[in-house]
């Protein structure tokens, strides 16, 4: 992978989005539902102008912030040391975004689902691929499980994404299974990774603890 693929994908999206907008105005209500709550009901519009091309706005910007970070990034070295997760990582977020638009739009047009069943496979290839990411990334300050340890030990840094991958991947399946059980999509989605974040940070402190404490250290080996 490379800056041409990257781009290539970008402007795929752009263009498409930017097209998709353009064509369906006229067939959008003034207000489009841009917000649905854990029961699938919509809770929240947007004005049409913004429902249709806020996204390739927000594409943009992120796309534009990811191909900052690797040189204000202090250990940007590190990030090159996983390069083509990272480039897969924005694409992976590009394709996720454009996903949701797509979704919004059919819904706007007048198709009924269940959005959270709509939207959890998606979520779900995302948190696994974010799991590969989190696997094979470095040390650096924007990309991974940030917390004071891990970003002061590289021992601790690749413990802690050692098992964050497996876990982002474990919190993947949990997320796609919650296409069987709709009325708890909300729930498989969101509590395995709000509690597995939660565990790294901890898990994270105590390997900092460990390394800095030889005897402690030598007992887990």
């Amino acid at each position: 992978m490379d800056m041409k693929m990257l781009l290539a994908v970008f402007v795929f999206v752009l263009v498409v989005s930017v097209a998709l907008g353009v064509h369906f105005y006229s067939s959008m209500p003034e207000k489009m539902a841009s917000h649905w709550n854990i029961k699938g009901e919509v809770d929240g519009h947007i004005n049409k102008f913004w429902g249709l091309f806020l996204f390739p706005v927000v594409s943009t910007g992120i796309f534009l912030l990811f191909l900052l970070i690797p040189f204000i990034d202090p250990l940007k070295k590190n990030i090159n040391k996983f390069k083509k997760y990272y480039e897969g990582l924005i694409i992976a977020v590009l394709l996720f975004l454009f996903y949701v638009y797509l979704v919004s739009l059919l819904w706007n047009l007048g198709y009924r689902f269940n959005m959270g069943t709509a939207l959890t496979p998606i979520m779900g290839i995302l948190f696994y691929y974010l799991g590969i990411v989190i696997e094979n990334s470095k040390r650096n300050w924007f990309i991974g499980i940030r917390t004071p340890w891990t970003l002061s030990s590289d021992e601790v840094w690749n413990k802690t994404h050692k098992l964050g991958g497996r876990l982002f991947k474990l919190s993947g399946l949990f997320a796609v299974s919650a296409i069987l059980f709709p009325n708890q999509a909300f729930y498989l989605v969101l509590i395995p990774i709000l509690v597995f974040s939660a565990f790294l940070i901890i898990y994270s402190y105590f390997m900092y603890k460990i390394e800095k404490n030889p005897e402690k250290q030598a007992r887990v080996k």
